[in-house]
């Protein structure tokens, strides 16, 4: 393998840590409710809230949902799991008060900087890069807010762009921008569907974030090695990957 002229990574669980924000994030929330929030366990509240947020936000990529409307859905369905109604305005107001503290928990992984430190070491020259299924205006804020818009040259959102991954055209977009060919870029993400096959098949280097030792499906391990995806445990592993 080539050293990759650009590196383009996903954002959310790959560089920033989203998870564990939304984990903190309506744990802190859902104390300061109270009742009738408090009936369930931490790890079952939280299941609950990733849940609802993997059904509404592809929802929102798919088009059936505006971005305002995957955030009422949200608050709305956990709000009824506990017995109460909430209408579209209160709904709004619900996901704003808990926005408040996803946003207090923002953070980036604690191998997110030595990785791009150690990628520019490796590879001279290269460039960094965001592709992210979302709203533009939203990601960028988050890139901002712990300091990724100091490295990254590019963000490409699907909002933004019209398509989202795993679909080729986001992938190429982004190359587009770079003024490269797909063969002179790498992408790192942790799912391995839409982030590692999606951006191998459309002519990428494709690794796949695998920080939890999930188990992938019969058809995406072959989907995977196919396309010749690469797995790697920690971001600690990717620039040796990408230079040797």
């Amino acid at each position: 393998m080539t050293a990759p002229a650009v590196v383009l990574f996903d954002l959310d669980d790959t560089l920033f840590a989203h998870r564990a924000a939304v984990a903190a994030g309506i744990q802190r929330y859902a104390a300061m409710l109270g009742a009738p929030y408090g009936r369930l366990e931490a790890r079952e509240l939280v299941a609950l809230w990733h849940d609802l947020e993997e059904q509404h936000y592809h929802s929102y990529l798919a088009g059936r949902l505006d971005f305002e409307g995957q955030r009422q859905a949200r608050a709305r369905d956990f709000a009824a799991r506990h017995g109460v109604a909430l209408s579209d305005e209160d709904a709004s107001a619900w996901f704003a008060r808990y926005f408040e503290h996803y946003v207090a928990a923002w953070s980036l992984h604690d191998d997110a900087l030595p990785c791009l430190d150690e990628l520019a070491r490796r590879i001279p020259g290269v460039r960094f890069g965001l592709i992210t299924n979302g709203d533009l205006a939203f990601q960028r804020r988050k890139v901002e807010s712990v300091g990724l818009d100091a490295r990254i040259q590019r963000l490409i959102a699907s909002g933004e762009v019209g398509v989202a991954k795993p679909d080729p055209a986001i992938f190429l977009a982004a190359c587009a921008e770079f003024g490269i060919e797909p063969r002179q870029a790498a992408y790192i993400g942790d799912r391995l569907r839409t982030d590692a096959i999606g951006a191998a098949r459309a002519g990428l280097t494709g690794v796949w974030l695998d920080r939890t030792g999930a188990v992938p499906s019969a058809e995406d391990a072959a989907d995977a090695c196919s396309a010749g995806v690469r797995t790697i445990q920690g971001l600690d592993a990717l620039p040796a990957l990408l230079a040797s």
